[in-house]
C-alpha cells in the first residue's frame, strides 16, 4: 500500500481500506483461478494497482462518468479506478466467465457500489460510455474497430470523451494513420516498471 499512497496522498479512510484489502484478496482468487501471472502477484501494487491508476494521472472522472473496462480480466484497470473514484460508474467486461467471478467476488468483499460487470464480448455489448479503458487486450486498429460507436458525444470532463489504453514499448507502427496522444507513465512514477509504459488517448473516430 505504501506505493499507492506515495503517489495519491489524500485518500479516504474508505479507499485506504478498500486498496488495503486487494492484496490478501488477489492472493485467495489467484490460488483458484489463475488471472495474474503467478510471477507477479507479489509485485500486485506495483504492477496492476498503480499502473492501472497512471489513467488517473491523466484525467479525474467527474461524478456521473461512466467509464467501460474492456478485456478487465482480474479487474484492471476497473477496480482501481472504481476504488479513487467512487461517483464514477465502472463497468466491467470479460469473454472468460471464470475472470468475471472473481472480479464479482473481489467487488463483492470491498464492498465496491460503483461496478457493473458481465460476461461477455464487448461487440455485444449495447449503449454508450463517457471513456473506454483497457490494458493492452490487442493492438489499437482491432481495438478501435471492436468499441466503434460505444463512445458517448456529450462531453463531461476535461478531456472530450474517448480510449483510454494502457500499454508499453514502440507504439509509432501501430499507431500510424491513428489520431492519437501518448502519455508517458515515467513523468508520473518513477519505478523502472514504467519506463517504456504509456497511456494512449484516442477521441477521434471512436463517438457515436
Amino acid at each position: 500500500m505504501d506505493i499507492i499512497h506515495k503517489y495519491f496522498p489524500g485518500l479516504s479512510e474508505s479507499q485506504i481500506k478498500q486498496f488495503s484489502q486487494l492484496e490478501k484478496l488477489y492472493q485467495y482468487w489467484n490460488a483458484k483461478i489463475n488471472v495474474i501471472s503467478r510471477k507477479d502477484i507479489d509485485k500486485l501494487y506495483i504492477k496492476h494497482v498503480l499502473h492501472s491508476l497512471a489513467i488517473a494521472k491523466v484525467i479525474e472522472f467527474k461524478e456521473g462518468t461512466t467509464v467501460l473496462d474492456v478485456g478487465t480480466g482480474g479487474g484492471f484497470p476497473g477496480i482501481p479506478l472504481a476504488i479513487l473514484f467512487p461517483k464514477a460508474d465502472f463497468f466491467l467486461v470479460d469473454s472468460i466467465r471464470k475472470k468475471i467471478k472473481v472480479v464479482n467476488e473481489i467487488v463483492d468483499a470491498i464492498s465496491l457500489g460503483n461496478v457493473s460487470t458481465m460476461h461477455e464480448r464487448v461487440e455485444n455489448i449495447s449503449g454508450n460510455f463517457d471513456f473506454i479503458v483497457s490494458r493492452a487486450v490487442t493492438n489499437m486498429a482491432n481495438f478501435r474497430s471492436c468499441v466503434k460507436g460505444k463512445v458517448s458525444s456529450e462531453n463531461n470532463n476535461k478531456i472530450h470523451n474517448g480510449i483510454l489504453y494502457l500499454k508499453g514499448g514502440d507504439l509509432s507502427k501501430e499507431l500510424e494513420g491513428i489520431s492519437s496522444h501518448q502519455y508517458y507513465i515515467s513523468d508520473y512514477f518513477e519505478e523502472d516498471f514504467f519506463e517504456t509504459k504509456k497511456v494512449v488517448y484516442l477521441s477521434d473516430g471512436v463517438r457515436t
